[in-house]
């Protein structure tokens, strides 16, 4: 039982500091994703397309920009 502990601890350590290195370092991919969110749902709703699609095309193409700019900046 106390080994089931210690594994579950040790595990969440792992988890909770892979979290912590990955929103550092994606931080380009998140803003990206959340400006094209953005950006994307205003211009479905604006062309009649629909906000919620513009939004989704958005997300992607803003979160592939960010990931494109953390790689090329270092």
């Amino acid at each position: 039982m106390a080994t089931k502990t210690v594994k579950s601890r040790i595990a969440s350590a792992v988890i909770g500091l892979s979290l912590v290195t990955l929103a550092t370092t994606a931080c380009g991919t998140l803003g990206g994703a959340a400006l094209g969110a953005g950006a994307g749902a205003a211009v479905g709703a604006g062309t009649g397309y629909g906000a919620g699609k513009g939004a989704l095309i958005g997300t992607g193409v803003g979160a592939a920009a960010g990931a494109i700019y953390d790689i090329t900046k270092k």
